[in-house]
C-alpha cells in the first residue's frame, strides 16, 4: 500500500483550515506572521505538488498576496486568498470550455475513455455550472473579505463554501445518474 505524502497531506489540511486559522488568529497574531504562514504554505505546495507551469500563476498570486500582507502588516490581502483560488479555478475551467476537452470531460474519460456524444455535451454543461459556482463563490468571498467581519468571512470561506461545493458535487452526481438512465433506457 502506498504511503501518503506527508507534505501534500499537511498542505491540504492547512489550505482547508486556512480561513479558520485567519479567524482564530485575528487580533491575537499580527498579519505579518500569518503572511509568513501563507508564504510557507505556498512554497510547500510548489515543492510537493508538481504543478504544470500554466497552473503556477495561482501560487504566484498567493505569494504576491502574502508579500503585500507581510510588507504592510495587513489582514485584507490574506483574506483575499480564497478569492484568488476561486478566480484561478474559474480561469482553468473557463479555459477548458474554449479549448476542449473540458476539465470535467477529462475527468470522465479517466473512468470511460469512450464517452458517447451525450456525455461529452453533459460534461460541457457541468463545466459551465462549475464556472458559475467559482464566479459566485469568488464574488461572495471578495465581498465578505472587504465588507464583513472576520468571523463572517471565516464562516463563509471556511464552512459555507465547502458545504456549497459538497452540495454541488452531490447534486451533480444525482443528475448524472438520471442522465445516464435516460440515455440507457
Amino acid at each position: 500500500m502506498k504511503r501518503p505524502d506527508l507534505g501534500k497531506l499537511l498542505t491540504t489540511l492547512v489550505v482547508l483550515a486556512y480561513p479558520l486559522l485567519i479567524w482564530f488568529a485575528h487580533g491575537k497574531i499580527e498579519p505579518r506572521w500569518l503572511a509568513l504562514l501563507l508564504l510557507a504554505l505556498t512554497l510547500l505546495r510548489l515543492s510537493t505538488l508538481k504543478l504544470q507551469p500554466r497552473y503556477r500563476w495561482m501560487s504566484l498570486a498567493a505569494l504576491s498576496l502574502a508579500a503585500v500582507a507581510l510588507l504592510w502588516n495587513a489582514l485584507l490581502p490574506l483574506k483575499l486568498y480564497p478569492v484568488v483560488i476561486s478566480l484561478g479555478m474559474l480561469a482553468v475551467f473557463a479555459h477548458s470550455l474554449s479549448h476542449p476537452p473540458t476539465i470535467i470531460e477529462r475527468l470522465a474519460r479517466l473512468q470511460n475513455p469512450q464517452l458517447p456524444a451525450f456525455a461529452v455535451a453533459y460534461t460541457r454543461r457541468v463545466t459551465q455550472v462549475w464556472c458559475g459556482f467559482f464566479a459566485l463563490n469568488g464574488g461572495i468571498a471578495f465581498a465578505t473579505a472587504v465588507w464583513a467581519t472576520p468571523a463572517i468571512w471565516s464562516l463563509y470561506t471556511g464552512v459555507i463554501s465547502y458545504v456549497a461545493m459538497g452540495v454541488l458535487f452531490a447534486g451533480e452526481y444525482l443528475v448524472r445518474l438520471y442522465v445516464r438512465r435516460q440515455h440507457h433506457a
